[in-house]
């Protein structure tokens, strides 16, 4: 492949940087890293922006489309960047809302209407309205992360507009601003009182165009609800028009929304599902009109790829379990809403007897608690990106991704579809909105090769006109931009389209907005616009530290990032909690994944993949692996960042305090043997201040207390009757619990031992330092050093395992590394049975205590409250469930889980001066809050030694690992316990 023929960014405009930079209160970034994190959206397309700014308000937006247009310059507003087609990238001057453009302003909860700004996104606007029993009702899937100025610009829908409308439907008014920076408003009762003569001129020739037109537009806009191809002349033709409903849908090729003036609808009281399960796909089609005849609020589409991929995705086993029966090839989602629950039972049972009508009896599993729905919902949601987490190069394509038609040709357009795919040799994937017709459709292509573009392209065309013949609306809900302009004229005609170009003429006569979209469009099929141009490849770095293969090397790795920004969700899971603190593209799991994508593939600059600015975009990685679960593709940030950091520090060197860190387990049975000096340092006021002018440890942090370590004095494997019953453990005692906090291992073996196990401690083949995973090397980037203590813990551990034992950890980053980066780094046939045999004390008493096999005499506990916390790895090795399900098994015991990201410890990460602020900003959102409105007599649990940690520093109480909850409510006596840090006891 030719590097050199690949696009590289533009040299950057100093001038017009430094302009901005005076008169704008928002930030202003012309960096060739931010630029490249701004080159694309959820499309197949990347262009390099100019520049990017973030304005606070609208002086700063106005300011920049009148220096924009000193220079010549294109403008594109920007939301959460979740587009499929390409909408909000151009050779252009970005404006991201949605940092700082996010605010709720005028709220009348009687009128039912609220005003916002447009980058504030969806779900954080419908949390607002709840309290009122409203709700904003366009909800597309990407509701976590998309913005009212993103869904106002694309006509937004979602999987209720069979009764609540596109966004068309639901906005009152909208506030802009001109090319130029003049503003004007539009509404129901037309132009708003505060715009100009020129606004007023404008809008009367517009109403005078689609009058002009109305004979065109009556007989060639498509029938369907879902019609958001060119602008929205048919909203101009009634005799009160809302005049706002002209820019809803333009993609911001006309304005740059600054307000917008919502209709809100009243949440209802319950709501109801039924998963109807179908033998094919064309079943499914043939039967959605009469399921939709019965009055749902949404008829939703579950594909045979969704179940397929769905199954292996631990965020969706359970669930995907919970609502299949046998093995369907397709699912139907069916709600039905409403204030009376007894009524929409009845109606589930009507819709039961369609299917049957229908031929399919007993085809219908009830979801009727809100609990259970909540995820049902989620695996909807994450339906496309369930599907991109196809490995290799060819992934469904968005192009023809929504296309509309009405339901009685719904099955033959599938079938049309299905065929033609077959044509060129591919499949498609298919999902979402049965009820209106409106199926997202992806063919399975290779767009790093030209024939995959080219199919692209015959695909393209094809499809527009069985769209035509069946007479639907070849967009359908997420707009035009580069996939679908150039068919706009195919679809509507060429007088249409020469009146669509008459009102971007009128708004925007200098093109300078968005330009390229709708009218006067870029090409398609144009690779030069594409993320993956001709000549691309990955051949940075030339040798990886870790083993890459399952993705096809590091480059397919990074690649599974499809830019959905599912990791820019504000509350729920865990991913990603520097985002959530920052609210920076630079510092989310997609915008790392996009300058590593440029890094290796050489775009910015053959030594950009070890630069400093390379290490400022992973500098804030928490390596907490929220997106290895949350992130339906899979991206592994936490594991780039190894190989990242292996070849950075390889160049660079690694700081003291890096190295301290990554080589704690060497000197860790020293340290412990002059513990009294080593705790000095808290004690000390100086010396903390100077362990961070020296070391760069903050001195607002303090450090965990050496202690006289766990013993962990024990026999090799041959030496130990290992029975093979299920009921030895070896127990392996990590660097953090056994030196700073034994007790935890301690309890631990007296909880093994009152569950009737034999417990087995071991040590090294060569007599030396204690066992160790790694991590702390990993950590670092140390992969080689990482590999001798993974070999050093394999050899002395495999043993047991091949006579039948089991091996139990306590701290969740390092037992889960066994089964996690131990494959990256050695022979995975090796590691494989210690993988397996490998599990956190919870996982074990969880499943052990199901299958009653064990058996813990606890003490009931009287109600006593627990609030867990749950470590990052337990979440992304899904572990969750299995602490919540230990602790139940005490009687009495109220558990709590606190709905919480990562608590922004992470190891070494919390310690930093550099990121001390940000690691408690974390700790904020919402753990500490938690933590500190639990009752006095509460326990706060929390497996994780960093978890711990920070709760004690933030929030000043005390967290236990379950092994001493356990401890402490077993029946028999307690046996001796050492002192515990921070003054805890056991009699707590």
């Amino acid at each position: 492949m030719n590097q050199a023929s690949l696009p590289r960014p533009h040299a950057r405009n100093l001038g017009l940087e430094r302009r901005l930079e005076r008169t704008l209160e928002g930030e202003v970034r012309f960096d060739a890293f931010t630029r490249g994190r701004y080159a694309t959206d959820a499309s197949i397309y990347q262009i390099v922006p100019q520049g990017v700014v973030f304005p606070k308000h609208e002086a700063d937006i106005a300011a920049s489309l009148q220096i924009a247009a000193e220079h010549g310059l294109a403008v594109i507003a920007r939301g959460g960047g979740t587009s499929q087609n390409g909408q909000p990238i151009g050779d252009a001057l970005i404006l991201d809302m949605s940092r700082h453009f996010n605010a709720i302003r005028d709220y009348d909860p009687a009128a039912r209407t609220i005003s916002v700004a447009p980058g504030l996104v969806l779900e954080q606007l419908n949390a607002h309205l709840k309290k009122d029993g409203l709700f904003f009702p366009v909800e597309p899937s990407t509701a976590s992360r998309c913005t009212i100025g993103g869904m106002a610009g694309n006509n937004s829908s979602g999987a209720r507009s069979l009764r609540y409308g596109k966004m068309v439907d639901n906005v009152v008014a909208m506030r802009a601003l001109f090319h130029d920076g003049e503003a004007f408003a539009l509404g129901e009762a037309g132009v708003g009182d505060n715009s100009s003569v020129r606004a007023r001129d404008l809008m009367t020739r517009m109403l005078a165009l689609a009058n002009g037109h109305r004979d065109a537009i009556e007989a060639i806009f498509p029938k369907v609800q879902r019609r958001v191809g060119g602008y929205n002349l048919d909203e101009l033709l009634p005799a009160r028009p809302n005049l706002s409903h002209l820019l809803v849908g333009s993609e911001g090729t006309l304005a740059i929304t600054t307000e917008a003036t919502l209709k809100l609808s009243p949440l209802p009281t319950h709501r109801v599902m039924g998963v109807c399960h179908f033998p094919s796909f064309r079943a499914a089609m043939e039967t959605t009109r009469h399921i939709v005849a019965l009055g749902p609020v949404a008829v939703e589409l579950v594909d045979n790829n969704v179940l397929v991929l769905g199954a292996d995705i631990p965020l969706f086993v359970r669930t995907l379990a919970d609502i299949t029966r046998g093995q369907p090839n397709c699912l139907l989602l069916v709600e039905f809403a409403g204030d009376d629950l007894a009524e929409l039972k009845r109606e589930l049972r009507r819709l039961d007897q369609c299917m049957a009508d229908h031929g399919f009896a007993d085809a219908v599993v009830e979801v009727v608690e809100p609990a259970r729905q909540k995820p049902v919902w989620e695996v909807r949601e994450a339906c496309l990106n369930i599907m991109m987490s196809m490995k290799g190069d060819g992934k469904p394509v968005s192009f023809i991704e929504d296309c509309a038609v009405p339901l009685d040709h719904l099955a033959d357009y599938t079938d049309a579809i299905t065929a033609l795919f077959a044509r060129h040799g591919t499949r498609g994937t298919w999902y979402a909105h049965a009820s209106v017709g409106c199926l997202h459709v992806r063919p399975i292509l290779n767009m790093k090769d030209e024939a995959g573009v080219k199919a692209m392209r015959g695909i393209a065309e094809e499809a527009c006109e069985l769209v035509r013949r069946f007479k639907g609306s070849y967009s359908g809900e997420h707009g035009d931009g580069i996939s679908r302009s150039e068919f706009v004229e195919p679809m509507f005609g060429g007088p249409l389209t020469r009146a669509f170009e008459a009102v971007k003429d009128g708004f925007d006569p200098d093109n300078r907005l968005n330009p390229g979209k709708i009218v006067r469009p870029l090409r398609m099929d144009d690779r030069s616009l594409m993320r993956f141009p001709p000549g691309y490849a990955t051949p940075i770095p030339a040798r990886t530290a870790l083993d890459w293969s399952d993705w096809g090397g590091l480059g397919g790795a990074v690649e599974m990032c499809n830019n959905n920004g599912t990791c820019r969700k504000l509350s729920g899971g865990t991913m990603c909690p520097s985002y959530r603190a920052t609210k920076d593209e630079t510092h989310v799991t997609r915008g790392r994944a996009n300058t590593l994508r440029l890094a290796i593939s050489g775009q910015l600059g053959p030594d950009a993949f070890t630069s400093p600015e390379m290490k400022q975009t992973l500098d804030l990685c928490v390596s907490c692996k929220g997106c290895k679960r949350d992130c339906p593709t899979g991206v592994d940030m936490a594991r780039m960042k190894i190989e990242f950091l292996s070849h950075y520090h390889g160049k660079h060197g690694l700081p003291l305090k890096e190295r301290l860190i990554a080589w704690l387990p060497r000197y860790a049975p020293w340290a412990a043997r002059l513990a009294p000096l080593m705790n000095l340092r808290d004690r000390v006021p100086l010396l903390a201040r100077l362990s961070e002018s020296w070391l760069g440890f903050s001195a607002r942090r303090s450090l965990p207390l050496w202690r006289k370590p766990w013993s962990q004095t024990g026999k090799p494997a041959a030496a130990v009757d290992v029975l093979g019953d299920g009921r030895d453990i070896v127990l392996f005692g990590d660097t953090f619990n056994r030196y700073f906090e034994r007790e935890n291992l301690e309890a631990t073996e007296r909880v093994l031992a009152a569950g009737g196990y034999r417990v087995h401690k071991v040590e090294p083949k060569d007599g030396g330092r204690p066992l160790c995973c790694g991590r702390t090397f990993l950590s670092a980037g140390f992969v080689d050093e990482a590999r001798v203590e993974a070999r050093r813990t394999l050899d002395a551990l495999a043993p047991f395992v091949a006579r039948g034992a089991r091996i139990v950890g306590l701290e969740p980053s390092c037992l889960l590394t066994f089964r996690d980066e131990f494959g990256a780094i050695l022979p995975k046939d090796e590691v494989e049975p210690m993988a397996k045999a490998a599990f956190l004390l919870e996982e074990l008493l969880a499943a052990d205590l199901k299958a009653g096999t064990t058996n813990l005499p606890m003490r009931d506990q009287g109600g006593r409250v627990a609030h867990l916390h749950g470590h990052c790895h337990q979440k992304a090795f899904a572990a969750m469930g299995s602490v919540e399900a230990t602790l139940r098994a005490i009687p009495g015991l109220d558990v709590r889980p606190i709905e919480s990201s990562c608590c922004g410890m992470s190891g070494a990460f919390g310690y930093g001066a550099a990121t001390i602020d940000v690691s408690f900003a974390m700790a904020e959102l919402s753990l500490l809050p938690a933590v500190r409105q639990a009752g006095a007599g509460d326990l706060i649990v929390a497996d994780g030694t960093s978890c711990r940690h920070q709760i004690h520093d933030g929030a000043a109480r005390e967290a236990l690992h379950v092994a001493r909850v356990l401890d402490m409510a077993l029946e028999a006596p307690p046996g001796p316990a050492s002192a515990a840090p921070y003054g805890l006891s056991r009699s707590n």
